[in-house]
């Protein structure tokens, strides 16, 4: 929102709710690369860690039974999943976002690898709204340690990798969501 993107949040309840807009959820996964990792690393045989010399989008098809298949614009357009329009919106969207994001996490020692985003659209009437209708967090970002490159995100639990959850309260404790007196408390809970 400070940025001026719009997106489904109205208000948080508390650590756990929030009153959101009820969006028609554009069919798609967009996935915005900025280091090689995870399946493009397995489709293309690139380095896991390669940094990208530009963001990369890709458009995934949201479909579980199909595991999120990779699809083009035309297969976006040609199948009513979105507009031209929408599509140039949603990449315009989701580069604002990441630039915005590289530079934030960076500012608390953490590298941003991709990110997975979801829009939707809010209707008003006859007018639709296409608005960002998902979360920031280490479920749909790829976070690396800046300095250590150790993996604080979803990759923990993907490559059974230990301390999963010391790993996303170390992301909270640097975001200022749980205080040093919480982050030292699980990792005294761990030992």
């Amino acid at each position: 929102s400070e940025i001026g993107i719009k997106n489904h949040l109205i208000k948080r309840i508390n650590m756990r709710e929030q009153l959101v807009y009820n969006l028609e959820i554009i069919p798609l996964e967009i996935v915005v690369r900025n280091v090689a990792a995870g399946s493009l690393t397995k489709r293309l045989g690139i380095k896991e860690g390669k940094l990208l010399n530009r963001p990369l989008v890709e458009f995934y098809l949201k479909n579980d039974l199909l595991n999120d298949p990779l699809v083009s614009e035309e297969h976006i357009v040609t199948f009513g999943w979105a507009s031209n329009d929408e599509i140039e919106e949603i990449l315009s969207l989701s580069l604002r976002i990441n630039d915005f994001l590289l530079g934030f996490f960076l500012s608390k020692k953490i590298r941003l690898i991709d990110l997975k985003l979801e829009f939707g659209k809010f209707w008003d009437g006859e007018e639709s709204i296409l608005m960002l209708g998902d979360e920031i967090s280490p479920d749909n970002c790829r976070l690396w340690d800046l300095n250590t490159n150790k993996k604080l995100d979803k990759d923990r639990f993907r490559e059974d990798l230990e301390e999963i959850d010391t790993a996303y309260k170390e992301v909270a404790h640097r975001l200022g969501v749980i205080s040093e007196e919480q982050f030292k408390k699980t990792l005294k809970n761990e030992i």
